[in-house]
């Protein structure tokens, strides 16, 4: 972990030590296992803190309040075991539940919640499989365009819930895509890693 990625962690989250050693543990694993699985891109290996570590860092603060967080399309865990790590010191009551499709994913997923001491639910199906979850926070990273994401939360989100969805340069256009069929409010807050990205706090979303 660089230095710089150490101290942006501890100024911006107020971390201890101990989550700071957790989540250079989960980086170690997720480079171990890519070797044999495609968690993330080979091309961003090096750069795993800055292009995943603290993406999903922070998307943490905009769902702190929840009770249960549903992170969909988990793959190599982000942000969802990122967020499992800092709802450990930061909201211990907050359950934090995994879905992914891939069973090695999810068995990596689970290896890994294991080894870093984590809650953590994995579940292993098609998102529209699963059983709707009542998440009072939804997150996507790098799944789906934006009106697929939206019918993935109206199905498992609570009501009052909010969908905390990541998206790169093209999210104007996935935007105006999405409100031809679906009504909702929305956030757009820029990542702190990606000047051409944003985090998306959508509220209030129905069909139609």
């Amino acid at each position: 972990m660089s230095g710089s990625s150490q101290e942006r962690i501890v100024a911006d989250k107020n971390v201890s030590r101990e989550t700071l050693s957790r989540l250079s543990d989960f980086a170690k694993l997720v480079v171990k296992w890519n070797a044999t699985i495609n968690l993330i891109s080979k091309a961003t290996v090096d750069e795993i803190w800055s292009r995943h570590i603290l993406d999903s860092v922070q998307v943490f603060d905009y769902g702190l309040q929840a009770r249960r967080w549903v992170d969909l399309g988990s793959g190599g865990g982000f942000p969802g075991l990122v967020v499992a790590i800092l709802a450990k010191e930061r909201a211990p009551e907050m359950q934090v539940i995994l879905v992914e499709s891939d069973q090695r994913k999810a068995a990596f997923l689970r290896h890994a919640s294991q080894s870093l001491g984590l809650d953590a639910q994995v579940v292993c199906d098609r998102i529209e499989l699963v059983q709707p979850l009542g998440a009072d926070v939804l997150s996507a990273r790098a799944l789906a365009a934006l009106p697929q994401l939206l019918a993935f939360s109206v199905r498992h989100l609570a009501k009052g819930g909010v969908a905390i969805i990541q998206k790169g340069q093209n999210h104007h256009a996935e935007l105006t895509d999405a409100r031809r069929d679906w009504q909702f409010r929305c956030d757009a807050h820029q990542s702190s890693t990606d000047p051409s990205a944003v985090v998306l706090v959508i509220k209030e979303i129905a069909h139609g």
